[in-house]
Formats: structure tokens, sequence, C-alpha cells
């Protein structure tokens, strides 16, 4: 599509001299065209030997706008504003640019998923032994072992059932009602061997009086 004639216009003087400042006008026609690229090339082209020109930097500023390169627009105004505070238009365009970044980012927070939070960490599986509860005590034979009477033990032991009184004899009775206590006991290991004399002596007699029959 043919520029129009005033565009055409401002190109020749600009080519016919590069350092004229109808850069500025020739980028603010381009703009209204809505030939935004040709309008940041001119105004850029311009500015590097026009760097004070302000109306040139809001005409790039708003051609930045429009392609949506709001940092770089942003930039531009600023320069305007920190040169000249009364310019109304650069300071509006600026305040324009920070409510459409605050806007966009608010949106882009929005749409972001939420993290979902973490699993809850199960329980420590309990050992086999906690499931079970505590461990039972140990348990003992309910027999104490039969130790041997040391050589020491005097003969008339052997026969001590004879002289022992009823109450005492029935103690082997007694003993093997009773639970397991510690074999470990002096009394009881004496005890237990007393008891194992009695047995070996009962059964003794009990051979002398088959063999008699």
């Amino acid at each position: 599509m043919p520029d129009n004639p005033r565009i055409e216009e401002l190109r020749r003087r600009v080519q016919k001299d590069p350092a004229s400042i109808a850069f500025a006008q020739l980028a603010e026609e381009h703009r209204r065209a809505g030939q935004y690229e040709e309008a940041i090339e001119v105004a850029r082209a311009g500015l590097r030997q026009h760097p004070a020109y302000l109306s040139a930097r809001v005409t790039l500023g708003r051609a930045l706008i429009e392609l949506g390169r709001l940092d770089e627009a942003a930039t531009e105004f600023e320069y305007v504003v920190k040169a000249a505070p009364d310019n109304l238009t650069a300071a509006r365009q600026l305040a324009e640019i920070h409510q459409r970044q605050r806007q966009t980012a608010s949106e882009t927070t929005s749409k972001e998923p939420a993290i979902a939070p973490p699993p809850p960490t199960p329980p420590l599986a309990a050992s086999p032994s906690a499931a079970a509860g505590p461990e039972p005590p140990p348990t003992r034979s309910p027999t104490a072992p039969v130790i041997p009477l040391p050589s020491s033990v005097p003969a008339e032991v052997i026969h001590i059932e004879e002289r022992m009184p009823a109450a005492v004899v029935d103690v082997e009775a007694a003993h093997a009602r009773q639970p397991a206590l510690d074999s470990n006991d002096p009394v009881l290991l004496e005890l237990d061997a007393w008891l194992a004399v009695i047995e070996q002596e009962r059964a003794a007699r009990s051979s002398s009086s088959a063999e008699r029959r």
C-alpha cells in the first residue's frame, strides 16, 4: 500500500538531510498510520543524533506500547518525565503502563495452579515386637534340674524321709504345685537335691520289694 503524501514528503526531507529534526514528524506520521515498526525505526535513528528531542521519545514510547513492549516504552517516558516533569502526556502514559503491568502480573498469578500441599507423612510402621505387645517373661522349666549331691552330704541324709515330719515330706508335692522359682536360690537347690535323694530311695525300695516277691 503506497504511503500517504505527508509521509513521502517528510521521508524525502530526512533522506536529504539525515540530521534534520523532521524525523520526529515522520515517526509520528508512521505511528498515526499504524506503521509502528517504521515509527520505531525512524524515531530511534533520529534520537541517535538528537537524544534530547522529547517529542520524538513520546512518539517512540507510544509506538512501543502499541506493540506491547511496555518495558521499553516505560524507559522512554521515564526519560521524558525526568527531563520535563510538566510533560503531562509522558506522565499519563507512564502511569497507564504501570497499571497495565500490575494487572498483567495479577492475572498471571491468579492463573498459576495452586501448589498442592505435600501428602501427610504416614505413621512409622510398628515393629512386630511392638505390635505384639510387651514380651512375656521367659518361662522356666516346671521341674528344676536334678543336681547331684556333693560328696560331703552325710549318709544319713539318704534316709531323711524316715526322720522328716510328714509336713516336710509333703514338700515334694508342694514344690511340684508351685510355679517355677529362681533355680539359683541356694535353698531351692538344696531342696531339689533332697527331693532327688528321696526319689532315688523310693525307687530303690520299690526295686527291692519287687525282687523279694
